[in-house]
């Protein structure tokens, strides 16, 4: 997120029509919770103590090992769905804490009869920010970052570290810390907490931020620590369903720009999964899981997680 320049010549709702590239969709669990910078993170209700025991039956390294191979399996298979993404950014006044500038989109994310996957943008009403503008980042972000997968593609990029055990309403996980080995020039990364359900060895909700913030004057491009949590769908596949990023994102000013504290909130919905029969297959352990639902009497015996505050 940037502030807006005192020299900005371009209509914000413009600027930021043209940058966005959504994907996304909607469902919801757990209660919310953010991290602000250095500070521990606060458990909401349905969280059970942490338990710093090792696991049984297998060590860290290959739980890890295990659930990046499925974050891999899925993220394939969340190609082959449809689903609409719904998007709102608001400033909130100081003094009031009231709204005072709102961004917001919503879009269908479809494939042609050609089998390729399109968006379509079906509301996006006049943008209101007035102390910050979206940037290219913030919208990579919304796509790649907040719905955050840790997949054996991605894992030598981090490093993860086993926490313990936690209990989480009705699911029982495994949770360990993720942070960037190395920070590259022009990348994004996840740091935070990533919670495994031990039982699917699925990611069902992380909480961090995107890292690192640009801090160079003139060039300040923020963003606030953010919750992501995911539900199952289709009895199998554990996909983001709700973002909540919340904080106050201190700008220093400088070179034409305001230096001023912003409180800001994002809100991303992720809904209405539905699977596009593609003629591609996905593979796990040797099985073909494309078409392979869960029945519903499987369904049933897997916890769902609590819905989060809207």
């Amino acid at each position: 997120m940037k502030p807006l320049s005192l020299r900005a010549a371009v209509p914000i709702s413009l600027l930021a029509l043209s940058l966005f590239p959504l994907s996304a969709h909607p469902a919801t669990a757990f209660a919310s919770v953010a991290i602000p910078d250095g500070a521990a993170a606060q458990e909401p209700a349905g969280f059970g103590p942490l338990d710093p025991a090792p696991p049984t039956g297998a060590t860290p390294e290959q739980i890890i090992q295990k659930f990046a191979a499925r974050e891999s399996v899925f993220n394939q298979a969340r190609q082959n769905y449809t689903f609409r993404q719904t998007v709102k950014v608001d400033t909130l006044a100081e003094d009031t804490n009231r709204i005072d500038g709102e961004y917001q989109q919503v879009t269908d994310i479809t494939f042609g009869s050609d089998g390729k996957r399109a968006e379509h943008v079906v509301f996006a009403p006049q943008n209101t920010l007035q102390r910050v503008m979206m940037s290219p980042a913030d919208f990579q972000d919304i796509e790649h970052r907040l719905p955050f997968i840790l997949t054996t593609e991605d894992l030598p990029q981090y490093d993860v570290t086993y926490l313990g055990r936690q209990h989480i309403d009705e699911i029982d996980t495994y949770v360990f810390s993720a942070a960037p080995k190395v920070l590259e020039k022009n990348k994004r990364y996840f740091q935070g907490k990533v919670w495994v359900d031990q039982q699917d060895f699925q990611i069902v909700l992380v909480n961090g931020k995107s890292v690192p913030d640009d801090k160079r004057k003139g060039h300040e491009d923020l963003s606030p620590p953010y919750t992501t949590y995911y539900e199952q769908v289709d009895g199998k596949y554990w996909f983001p369903t709700y973002t909540k990023a919340e904080g106050n994102l201190h700008f220093s000013g400088g070179d034409g720009y305001l230096s001023q504290d912003v409180h800001l909130r994002t809100i991303v919905k992720y809904t209405d999964y539905k699977q596009f029969h593609a003629t591609s297959r996905i593979i796990y352990n040797g099985e073909d899981i494309t078409n392979n639902k869960a029945t519903p009497d499987d369904k049933s015996k897997q916890p769902q997680p609590a819905a989060p505050p809207k």
